[in-house]
């Protein structure tokens, strides 16, 4: 195909915006849209940023260093198209066609792939004679080479056979994601949530998987030479051992229950610094106001509703967990991984102690990109340091907090905390 780009009918700013525009119209069920088809089209270079092209065709189409950030393209059609260099920061390509697609130096940052086809693909055309004559950019798999897809969704992404070289998926979320026989030859995963994805057959030599989830990760026949794997969580327990300790961690909760709701008459506080949790039952259900667990491992447990006012759970890992309606009031969450955990409606304004003191929340240097704090109490507490990217604040109640040192790229929040935020600057 590349080969062929003076065939390609090369489409100005205004006739592509024209386009998109008609197509918005014809989305919104208005008089007078048209679907936008730019298909074997020439748009390298143009400013397509923030359109609703959903359902668009861009099969073939020659779209290097194109802008198609915050663009709706969902469903949309690449089959085949060239978009070495585009921008697609935080777009959205849920379900969308990318089989075949060059992505060489793409940047993906923040962009959402739910359910994208990123397998092989190739554009077929029939000659004079009525023969198909294949037609292609330079090689068949969808080529990722040097993308950045940092903070991506890729959940249950088709990725088979892609070739993703030094590619950069550090903390993309790629659970269910099928990666069979792909090409990740030292690709960034470090954070990636590849929780029940499929690697086997999978070039990984040289890969940074540190801190990476693996939770029933299939790595069959994978090549993990040179591959850091240090930090990565999967179904083995860390920490320390439960079985060598005098007392069962679910033994030390049920005195941990007996301190609390008897104001320390009876019992004694649960000390679980750097334990996993997530084999304890019931663990929403237990009374654990003021719990002491530095760097214990919570991921992905469902802590609907618990209660947890005043504990210590700085370093702690609480990536995906569910935390809406939970009582975290004058919790100490400094340090912790939040990432893509729902804290919907949870409580974390200051908690009030023995004469009347109040003790705000701590979430300084707090790792919370795409978490939900939609309706949440979030009055007095300290965001020193946070990373909030992507993170959801909208309906988000604020009072008295502290932003210094903050990232808030790609978070959507409340007007007023906007303007709050940019008198800090």
């Amino acid at each position: 195909m590349t080969g062929n780009r003076k065939a390609f009918a090369k489409l100005s700013q205004k006739d592509a915006t024209l386009a998109a525009a008609r197509h918005e119209t014809l989305y919104s069920g208005r008089i007078g849209g048209a679907r936008a088809v730019f298909a074997f089209t020439d748009l390298s270079g143009l400013d397509l940023s923030g359109h609703n092209l959903a359902d668009a065709d861009f099969t073939g189409a020659i779209l290097e260093e194109t802008n198609l950030s915050k663009c709706r393209l969902d469903s949309a059609s690449f089959f085949g198209a060239d978009l070495k260099r585009a921008n697609l920061t935080q777009a959205s390509l849920r379900r969308a066609d990318l089989r075949g697609v060059s992505l060489k130096g793409a940047n993906l940052t923040g962009a959402d792939l739910f359910e994208a086809d990123l397998r092989e693909g190739t554009i077929a055309q029939k000659d004079r004679y009525g023969n198909l004559r294949v037609m292609q950019h330079d090689v068949g798999p969808t080529e990722l080479p040097g993308a950045t897809l940092h903070s991506a969704n890729l959940e249950r992404a088709k990725m088979n056979g892609t070739i993703a070289v030094q590619a950069d998926f550090t903390d993309a979320m790629m659970k269910n994601c099928r990666l069979i026989r792909a090409n990740l030859r030292q690709a960034k995963l470090a954070g990636a949530n590849l929780e029940n994805a499929d690697l086997s057959g999978c070039n990984l030599a040289g890969a940074n998987l540190a801190g990476a989830v693996l939770i029933g990760t299939k790595l069959d026949l994978a090549v993990l030479d040179g591959a850091d794997l240090s930090n990565t969580l999967t179904t083995k327990m860390v920490g320390p051992d439960p079985g060598k300790m005098p007392v069962n961690p679910e033994a030390m909760l049920d005195a941990h229950a007996r301190w609390a709701e008897s104001n320390g008459r009876e019992g004694e506080p649960a000390i679980l610094s750097g334990m996993d949790l997530r084999r304890i039952p019931g663990l929403n259900t237990r009374q654990l106001t003021a719990l002491i667990a530095p760097g214990a491992v919570l991921y992905g447990l469902d802590l609907e509703g618990a209660s947890l006012q005043g504990s210590n759970l700085s370093g702690a890992d609480l990536r995906c967990v569910r935390l809406c309606g939970a009582d975290l009031r004058g919790v100490n969450l400094t340090g912790a991984q939040l990432t893509r955990t729902d804290l919907r409606d949870a409580r974390l304004g200051p908690l009030v102690i023995a004469d009347d003191r109040l003790l705000p929340s701590r979430l300084e240097k707090v790792e919370a990109r795409y978490a939900d704090f939609r309706g949440a109490d979030l009055r007095s507490v300290n965001f020193n340091g946070a990373d909030l990217s992507y993170a959801n604040l909208r309906d988000a109640h604020f009072r008295d907090n502290t932003f210094e040192g903050v990232t808030i790229t790609g978070a959507k929040l409340p007007q007023a905390l906007v303007e709050t935020l940019i008198k800090n600057l």
